[in-house]
């Protein structure tokens, strides 16, 4: 799925923005403050419902302004589907999708799959295990279609659980249908995140010297509770912990993936330039595992990437993703520097460039 189209109004100091992108890679440059990052911003509004930039709305949307849109044509083989994302300052939204109404973003992802490698990439390894959980979630999300119910299931049993912990005589009776409905939705979240990170581990594997050469990098798959134990005696077991806790203490919403060199979390070894490298890698192997195993492509945002990046690691960024062929995003301040970027084999039906200068965008 690609974008072809994507109209901006009201979205910080995007007044009416209206740009058709090109199908593979788009070269977007302009002076700092100009617009660049706000373009991005638009088209992850469309494949999340959210900005990455911003939790809060007031910042995202242009000052004087009530509503924010984002409207965008998506566009695979014959077949176009509209979509919208209308925001306002009260808090009021509404999602369309191939014109209807929806009531979850989830639907937004599906049809516009998108992968983000920003200033704040290198979270994904100094930051919670919640941050690398949803990183892998997204894979498992967009390849296995039974995972959001029951990931959704799973969530719901731990909040009536933690409701029932917090009483004060805990009714085991009350409990035991819980446990037994969290302990199944469990063993299914943990089956289908654990066969694709066994299918992200193989083809990070395969490239990841070229990005990041250390010996002894190892990423490793937790689920949240004992490896050895089954979940449903573990629940039975610790039920008195958690009671002192208040809550579940351990279950699939506690699943990481420890990234590390030796014994060592990686972000403790590795310098701020191998982390963004590190990154790079996770976000290109899963681009890579999305398309072997949804016959999709994803669509890449890369915001400043001279800034993030030396030139050597550019062109090897831009090199893998020229072989996964998907549609890529980029912004940065110099035209030239983003060109020579990208292998020299890319045509110009291939790229398309765009130049920002105060909020109105033109073909550069």
């Amino acid at each position: 799925m690609t974008l072809k189209r994507l109209s901006v109004t009201n979205l910080r100091n995007l007044s009416a923005v209206e740009i058709q992108p090109g199908h593979r890679v788009n070269f977007i440059y302009g002076a700092n403050g100009s617009g660049k990052t706000s373009l991005l911003e638009a088209i992850s509004i469309l494949g999340m419902g959210r900005s990455f930039r911003s939790h809060k709305l007031r910042p995202v949307i242009r000052r004087g302004a009530d509503i924010m849109t984002v409207f965008g044509k998506l566009g695979e083989g014959q077949q176009d589907i509209p979509v919208g994302v209308q925001r306002a300052i009260s808090g009021q939204a509404t999602i369309k999708v191939d014109g209807v109404q929806v009531n979850s973003a989830a639907k937004l992802a599906e049809n516009l799959p998108l992968q983000l490698i920003d200033s704040q990439s290198f979270l994904l390894l100094e930051g919670a295990p919640k941050v690398r959980r949803q990183f892998l979630d997204w894979l498992v999300f967009h390849v296995k279609p039974n995972f959001l119910l029951a990931w959704k299931g799973a969530q719901q049993c731990i909040k009536h659980r933690n409701s029932l912990l917090r009483r004060d005589r805990i009714d085991p009776l009350l409990l035991a249908p819980w446990d037994k409905e969290l302990a199944g939705y469990s063993q299914t979240v943990d089956s289908l995140r654990r066969e694709c990170f066994d299918s992200l581990l193989e083809t990070f594997d395969h490239l990841i010297s070229e990005f990041v050469p250390v010996d002894g990098l190892k990423l490793s798959y937790y689920r949240g509770w004992e490896h050895a134990t089954d979940y449903l005696e573990y629940l039975s077991h610790h039920r008195e912990k958690d009671r002192l806790l208040g809550y579940t203490g351990s279950g699939p919403h506690r699943a990481d993936i420890k990234i590390r060199i030796g014994q060592d979390n990686a972000a403790q070894v590795l310098s701020r330039g191998q982390q963004k490298l590190l990154v790079c890698a996770l976000r290109i192997a899963q681009g890579l595992v999305f398309s072997k195993l949804s016959q999709r492509q994803c669509v890449f945002l890369i915001d400043d990437l001279p800034a993030e990046l030396d030139s050597t690691h550019r062109t090897l960024l831009a090199k893998w993703l020229d072989q996964i062929g998907c549609q890529v995003f980029v912004t940065g301040v110099e035209k030239e520097v983003l060109l020579e970027s990208w292998p020299q084999t890319l045509t110009e039906d291939e790229r398309t460039v765009f130049h920002v200068e105060q909020g109105q965008v033109s073909l550069g």
